[in-house]
């Protein structure tokens, strides 16, 4: 499938999975968050390494989706408390938007630098196009950005370094 595309959350969902770590992990949940507002724009073309695609994230529109886990169901007094902390531990106010520039798309991944609050570092996404359909995900090691994970209860509970990102986005057409 070739051409250009432009895509946004009408075509798919782009989730951040986090877990616990910590004395405390029981009492905290495992999160679902949804970036609600994104773009993708994708260049698919023959042969397939002259493809491209940039992603852009609005930090602002990051929006938890579930709470596994946890003494107690996830309220939307905690979905405020949750973004709010997210905003604060990725600075939304000076770095409002998470982004990936592809420098090389293969068969089955797609190489690129990720930006996270102005740092810039190299990420590898695993990704499949099938039947217009194109699916993925990767991991990403928070403090590799240099982001502390969240943490709470003196440091008993806090968030996993590691973050799982994943996408199931249509291709138009």
């Amino acid at each position: 499938m070739e051409g250009t595309f432009e895509l946004g959350p009408d075509d798919g969902r782009l989730l951040v999975r986090t877990g616990r770590s910590g004395l405390g992990r029981r009492a905290g949940h495992d999160l679902t968050i949804e970036a609600t507002r994104w773009t993708a724009a994708v260049e698919a073309r023959e042969p397939r390494d002259a493809s491209s695609v940039e992603v852009t994230v609005d930090v602002d529109a990051l929006e938890v989706r579930e709470g596994a886990g946890g003494v107690k169901p996830l309220t939307d007094q905690d979905r405020a408390e949750i973004k709010k902390n997210l905003r604060k531990v990725l600075d939304a106010q000076r770095y409002p938007r998470i982004t990936f520039v592809s420098t090389a798309v293969g068969e089955d991944a797609v190489e690129g630098d990720l930006t996270i609050m102005g740092r810039v570092k190299p990420v590898r996404i695993g990704a499949v196009l099938d039947a217009g359909r194109l699916r993925g995900g990767f991991t990403v090691e928070q403090s590799r950005w240099g982001i502390k994970p969240y943490s709470a209860f003196f440091g008993a509970l806090r968030l996993a370094d590691e973050v799982e990102i994943e996408f199931d986005l249509r291709l138009p057409g």
